[in-house]
């Protein structure tokens, strides 16, 4: 009596696990576009930051320029100077500052203008000053801008 033993094919016992295998390498893979994506993200934030911090400083330095102007020291022997003001003395938060320096312009000097009459004189000189501004944020953003000024006055007898 014999019993015909029926034997099962080879390539079912072979293929058991192939599944599990090729499951993980694809998970394996959106892991990997998955960190890629976050690193990016997160590079793409950093940068928007540091574009938004130097406009920061750039309109810190532009606060400088017009604070010269307004405290209107037009001196032509002495520079004035004006170190580490804040932007907003309200806002505890905000670490924008400025400085300036504004000074004669030694070279172009004081330029005669034409004209007069009357009791004014002759005519009138025109001073000419630079403006040394520098604006800075967090992050060490930075930002220097140059206005050159004319102030005109009295002059030419």
């Amino acid at each position: 009596m014999s019993q015909a033993v029926r034997a099962m094919p080879l390539t079912h016992k072979k293929e058991a696990g192939a599944a599990l295998i090729i499951g993980l390498l694809l998970l394996l893979v959106l892991t990997v576009l998955a960190i890629t994506g976050i690193t990016t993200a997160t590079l793409e934030l950093q940068m928007a930051g540091n574009q938004q911090y130097q406009e920061r400083a750039f309109q810190a330095a532009e606060t400088a320029i017009e604070q010269a102007i307004e405290t209107a020291t037009f001196n032509t022997t002495a520079p004035h100077t004006v170190t580490d003001q804040r932007v907003s003395a309200d806002d505890a938060d905000n670490e924008d500052t400025y400085s300036f320096t504004m000074e004669f312009d030694s070279e172009t000097g004081a330029t005669l203008v034409p004209g007069g009459g009357y009791s004014l004189g002759t005519g009138f000189q025109a001073y000419h000053f630079d403006i040394l501004a520098e604006g800075s944020s967090e992050r060490g953003a930075r930002s220097e801008h140059v206005q050159s000024v004319y102030v005109i006055g009295p002059g030419g007898g």
